[in-house]
């Protein structure tokens, strides 16, 4: 209890400028300071018994739906592993590992015209993603690059302008929306799920092909990870609320020329995860390690560990 009560004290500081700095205006201090203690706080102190459990890199897999705040909770538990527990952590995300314009651009000339569309399994580069866990692996790790994906552009940013991974971490944080996803039965792949499955594929090219992803590449990917930390969403409906404030953060940061996606746009473009992310929400409800629930209002209700 002391020692929990050692790392509120000092990470509360550089906890409240995070938040400030994310914008997270909506909560009341009393409301943050209870979801350090009795959320993030709990959950480092997890994070850090498996670390030492393991005695080596640990690899940790987090994922929610669109919006839930995935950024946000990583740059939290971020803090206070660094600050408190002293560790090296490296923070991930699977959206800096998407395919290149161009390439999705091939996909949908090959294979199905929905694969322009950035977002579902079959549109990351697994490969390089592979070769960067690969690396951080390594004992004699030596600095190397890792992609940075620019989603005002929807394409990578150019190389030079890539993350330097310079030291060996001792704990890893992959996010993204479909990390530790699972892939569904034929007879579910076969009845459309939305409008846009329904009119533009009508033929199932598209989505027996993802599904054909998660149950190759993406199920050898993950089997990487140690531990999975899902964020459950209350319903689909909040993705569409939380991914239009996304998008009004993201226009407020960018330059006007840049592609900001406006509400139908935004109505569309989430369509795309809708099956997966729904699936999701039962897999990983059941399977995951830690599971955050949340409320509408987007703060944390409870958590539960089961491993």
């Amino acid at each position: 209890m002391k020692e929990k009560e050692d790392c509120f004290l000092k990470v509360k500081r550089d906890y409240l400028r995070f938040l400030n700095k994310e914008k997270i205006f909506g909560k009341s201090k009393v409301a943050k300071i209870e979801s350090l203690k009795k959320i993030y706080i709990p959950m480092s102190f997890w994070i850090e018994k498996k670390y030492r459990e393991k005695g080596k890199t640990l690899f940790l897999g987090l994922s929610g739906g669109q919006g839930s705040g995935k950024t946000t909770v990583t740059g939290i538990l971020k803090i206070i592993l660094k600050k408190f527990f002293k560790r090296e952590i490296q923070v991930s995300s699977i959206d800096d590992f998407y395919k290149t314009l161009k390439d999705r651009n091939q996909m949908s000339y090959k294979i199905h015209n929905l694969f322009k569309t950035r977002g579902v399994p079959g549109t990351h580069d697994i490969n390089l993603l592979k070769k960067f866990l690969y690396n951080l692996k390594k004992i004699d790790l030596k600095k190397f690059k890792s992609p940075k994906f620019d989603k005002s552009i929807d394409d990578r940013f150019k190389k030079k302008y890539w993350n330097n991974i310079k030291r060996k971490p001792e704990i890893v944080i992959l996010e993204g929306w479909c990390i530790g996803a699972k892939p569904q039965s034929n007879t579910l792949i076969k009845k459309p799920i939305n409008i846009l499955e329904k009119q533009e594929d009508k033929n199932l090219i598209w989505r027996k092909y993802v599904n054909e992803k998660l149950k190759r590449e993406y199920k050898s990917l993950f089997a990487k990870i140690d531990h999975f930390i899902f964020i459950k969403i209350p319903n689909f409906k909040m993705v569409f609320k939380w991914r239009l404030l996304q998008e009004k953060k993201l226009r407020k940061k960018s330059n006007s020329n840049k592609k900001i996606m406006n509400y139908k746009e935004i109505k569309r473009f989430i369509m795309f995860y809708q099956r997966i992310t729904l699936q999701m929400i039962k897999d990983l409800s059941k399977s995951a390690s830690v599971v955050m629930f949340m409320r509408k209002n987007h703060e944390i209700k409870k958590i539960i560990f089961r491993a």
